[in-house]
């Protein structure tokens, strides 16, 4: 068939369009959904294929990657570490919260570093020094900002996440650890592991509002998607703290397994996925579901010595669980809460994220 002048010209149109919003949603928008997990031991960040769950890569990072999270765009994973083996007692340049560059001695034990991943091809592109002994990051659901945790000194690094440079720093409890930004962006939940409280801290006004009293250890903080409830677990106590965001109280405390510290709930609301860690020397291994409605534990998974990290993906079929003593990640099907697979990682896996449904 011989095509007319103007379906030439509407057929061209609609390839240019196509390419345009190619370009604009960047390599991420290609490829399969990607799960990326922190190997706190062997200074690598694994990345394994979120369908077939074979290990893809290794990337080289810096010390003890403790946690990683992706962008939700998918294109970008943030790791933090304790530091850039390279510039260990040498010069090196940072980045005040001014945006100006100056040139300081810092030893690696000092200043701790949040370091970019390109997703479309796994390479480090982006090295950023922040406090003492950074422990998470978590970025804004819109993504223009990120927070970490600098458990060495009792604040949170607020990154402007376009420009990569820190615009502040909030003062918050003990030992901050975990962190969550609410649904709706506005706050962002600190786990003060060594304090007993949750610090609520203002995302615009980059400043804490509130110390809500939950108890013994808390490790690691979550939402339910509607924002109505909110989480922290208690690693100290075997239990989990449920908190009236609203009212900014505890409201309820629910008994887990032992050692618990991360925590996810699924994007339907239904559920919470409790890591259970233990010690060392006397490991668990299962994961807790609780009901978000009854707030009661339906049931009690077995996945490897050493549950740490859990993540469920945007389509709430699977969650993955860091076993930070077998090097290993259990992937769970979310639908009969059963493990369906394990895939083999670096040593001490940690955090863990995955791409989201957009740049699958």
């Amino acid at each position: 068939m011989v095509k007319s002048e103007a379906t030439r010209r509407c057929s061209g149109a609609v390839t240019v369009a196509l390419l345009a919003v190619l370009a604009w949603h960047g390599p991420a928008a290609a490829g399969p959904a990607k799960v990326y997990v922190a190997d706190e031991e062997d200074n690598t960040v694994s990345v394994v294929d979120a369908t077939t769950f074979a290990r893809l890569a290794a990337i080289p990072v810096g010390r003890e990657p403790h946690n990683v999270q992706v962008s939700p765009d998918g294109r970008w994973a943030w790791v933090t570490v304790a530091g850039d083996p390279e510039f260990e007692g040498k010069e090196r340049e940072v980045h005040p919260p001014t945006g100006r560059s100056k040139r300081e001695h810092q030893a690696m034990a000092d200043v701790g570093e949040v370091w970019v991943i390109e997703t479309a091809t796994d390479r480090v592109v982006e090295k950023i020094a922040v406090g003492k002994h950074p422990a998470h990051v978590v970025l804004s659901p819109d993504g223009r900002r990120a927070f970490v945790t600098n458990g060495g000194e009792g604040t949170v690094s607020v990154l402007d996440a376009s420009t990569r440079r820190v615009i502040g720093t909030v003062p918050v409890g003990a030992s901050p650890h975990g962190i969550r930004v609410s649904p709706d962006g506005r706050e962002a939940y600190v786990a003060n592991l060594k304090g007993g409280t949750v610090s609520v801290v203002d995302t615009e006004t980059r400043a804490e509002v509130a110390k809500i009293t939950v108890g013994q250890g808390p490790a690691q903080v979550g939402f339910a998607p509607d924002g109505r409830l909110a989480f922290v677990s208690l690693s100290g106590e075997n239990a989990v703290a449920v908190i009236d965001p609203a009212a900014r109280r505890m409201v309820r405390k629910v008994a887990v397994g032992r050692g618990p510290i991360q925590l996810y709930a699924t994007p339907d609301g239904r559920l919470l996925f409790v890591a259970n860690q233990g010690t060392k020397r006397a490991p668990d291994q299962t994961v807790s579901v609780i009901d978000l409605a009854s707030l009661d534990v339906v049931k009690t998974l077995e996945t490897g010595p050493g549950a740490h990290g859990v993540v469920v993906t945007a389509d709430g079929r699977y969650a993955f669980v860091t076993n930070i003593y077998a090097n290993t990640v259990s992937v769970v099907d979310v639908k009969d809460l059963k493990v369906v697979a394990t895939a083999a990682v670096g040593r001490g896996p940690n955090g863990v994220s995955v791409t989201p449904e957009a740049a699958r």
